[in-house]
């Protein structure tokens, strides 16, 4: 006897026709494709982010894709297929660019394929991954879109005795940014925007001090990695690098600020991966390279640089909590230690605050503040006055003395404090009795205050 086919047979039986049989299956095979065509991956969003040197497209999509992306010249452009996906009929076929995108076009292609095109204002190299769903986002296909310009080296330090002054640089590192929106309070307000303004709020504080510079991690609404911020701070030469951040806890009782600086197994971790990476790494401050040090000598050096790394930052750490304790309610009492990844910088002393939990009602109003974000900052400027008052490493003084010409207002203690040196020094070097100075004087500011860097061996 004939066996019945495993999709026909079992439903008609033995005694239907063969063409109502060819017809049946005919629909059944008709069905199931337009079935297939229903359950096709939407692109239901797409999200540009611009920074300086780079732009970042996410593709927000209801399931998992494959892709395939490739480059096409006269004009520049980016082009990614992505199989058995088609775009939600609300999202527009074409759409404005932002950075490096002049337009972002989308269209069928073959079949039940999605075909998107980046046009692009400028040459860029393009890079791209899938992310799986994580908190609030979906799939998402992400391309990033690079300039292709290699950030110079870090230049060593001249170690002639003839040196030249710079700023102190405070890299200032606002948390998040771009499609990481942090964490988010009840109002929704979302941790990337408080602390950007808190941010730019202090490094314009910063900058307005003699001999300061403040360097701006990010300035924008764009996602910066987490080592690449180490390495942004170490290219502008900080001195000191600071990051904040706002708590969250699911108790929305939970509040207070916390300093943080870098954990002893953190520093393990980053210890074995500069001497895994010493031959290609960039030099430590001073000009001390690692490359040509056998593993003892690099071990020892490294061990020397973050040893004093991480006892600069739990002073600096103190400093801070100290200021931020006078706007009330610190989270923790004392300086905590972690392996926060953007605390690892072997030669910069690096702290990372948490001024608030948003996610307390009255706290994330306070974040919300014009008022308390300036309050903030003062906070953090005063503890990082105080730093580099006491212990400014890394400042070079040059052959010429240094003025300061006495405004109203202006004591001893004050004028020590900005520059970074002894009042006791200072009155010496300028024969002061005491501490009445006139208005309109130029004093001299002393020399062997600043701490010279390590010269190279």
């Amino acid at each position: 006897m004939r066996r019945a086919g495993p999709l026909i047979g079992p439903i008609i039986g033995p005694k239907i026709g063969s063409s109502v049989r060819l017809g049946l299956a005919a629909f059944l095979l008709t069905a199931t494709t337009l079935a297939g065509a229903g359950t096709d991956t939407q692109l239901k969003d797409v999200r540009l982010w611009a920074a300086p040197d780079r732009t970042r497209v996410v593709f927000d999509l209801d399931g998992p894709v494959e892709h395939k992306l490739f480059t096409l010249d006269n004009p520049q452009r980016v082009v990614i297929d992505v199989p058995n996906t088609q775009r939600a009929q609300a999202l527009a076929e074409d759409l404005a660019g932002k950075g490096f995108i002049s337009k972002v076009r989308t269209g069928v292609h073959a079949g039940h394929d999605l075909r998107i095109v980046l046009d692009l204002k400028q040459s860029a190299i393009p890079k791209s991954f899938v992310l799986a769903p994580n908190g609030d986002y979906g799939h998402r296909l992400v391309v990033d879109l690079d300039n292709g310009v290699k950030n110079p080296k870090r230049q060593p330090v001249a170690s002639e005795l003839s040196y030249s002054v710079r700023n102190f640089v405070v890299a200032i590192d606002a948390g998040h940014g771009g499609e990481d929106p942090g964490a988010s309070g009840p109002r929704g307000t979302r941790e990337k925007d408080v602390v950007l303004e808190i941010a730019r709020r202090l490094a314009k504080l910063v900058d307005k001090q003699p001999e300061m510079k403040a360097v701006l991690i990010r300035d924008g609404d764009y996602y910066v990695g987490l080592r690449e911020r180490i390495e942004k701070a170490r290219e502008s030469k900080a001195d000191l690098f600071v990051s904040i951040h706002a708590d969250a806890f699911r108790d929305q009782r939970a509040h207070g600020s916390s300093v943080y600086v870098l954990s002893s197994r953190g520093a393990t971790s980053e210890h074995a991966r500069w001497l895994a990476q010493r031959e290609n790494a960039a030099d430590l401050v001073g000009g001390v390279s690692l490359k040509d040090k056998d593993d003892a000598l690099a071990s020892f050096m490294l061990d020397l640089s973050q040893s004093a790394s991480i006892e600069a930052s739990l002073d600096v750490g103190k400093r801070l909590l100290s200021g931020l304790r006078g706007l009330g309610h610190v989270h923790k009492t004392k300086v905590q230690q972690a392996g926060f990844m953007v605390l690892k910088s072997p030669d910069i002393p690096s702290v990372l605050i948490e001024t608030a939990f948003i996610s307390n009602p009255s706290e994330e109003n306070k974040l919300r503040s014009s008022s308390h974000q300036n309050k903030l900052a003062s906070a953090l400027l005063n503890g990082i006055k105080g730093y580099v008052a006491s212990y400014r490493p890394a400042v070079y003084a040059n052959g010429s003395p240094r003025e300061h010409k006495v405004k109203p207002g202006d004591t001893v203690s004050g004028i020590a404090q900005k520059y970074g040196v002894d009042a006791q020094q200072l009155r010496r070097v300028n024969d002061l009795k005491n501490d009445l100075i006139q208005v309109g004087r130029k004093l001299t500011i002393p020399q062997s205050g600043d701490t010279l860097a390590a010269s190279t061996p």
